[in-house]
């Protein structure tokens, strides 16, 4: 999935969660009949936007799962490098926590 499909993606999910948002609003002030057509759209709204989220979710964890590999490939090609890299971090973060 490219990057501006991920992106029109989440825009779709926000708009779906914002409309929701409006339905619900919207049914407060309702009678009954049309507070039940609206809560039948909210759940279908709400239904639509946990299969977008997953689907962001499947991305997320695949493009996690890629940034693993690769590093775990780059960490046994260059494994001092990588000892290096680690214990500047630590230095880091200890600096940083010593600081408080």
């Amino acid at each position: 999935m490219s990057e501006a499909s991920e992106s029109m993606l989440i825009d779709e999910t926000k708009d779906v969660l914002q409309e929701t948002a409006d339905l619900m609003n919207e049914a407060a002030n309702a009678s009954p009949e049309e507070s039940k057509k609206i809560y039948a759209k909210i759940a279908a709204n709400l239904c639509d936007a946990k299969h977008r989220l997953a689907e962001i979710e499947a991305v997320a964890v695949n493009k996690a799962k890629v940034a693993a590999q690769q590093t775990d490939q780059y960490v046994h090609a260059h494994p001092w490098q990588a000892v290096g890299v680690g214990a500047a971090v630590g230095l880091l973060i200890g600096f940083l926590a010593a600081r408080r």
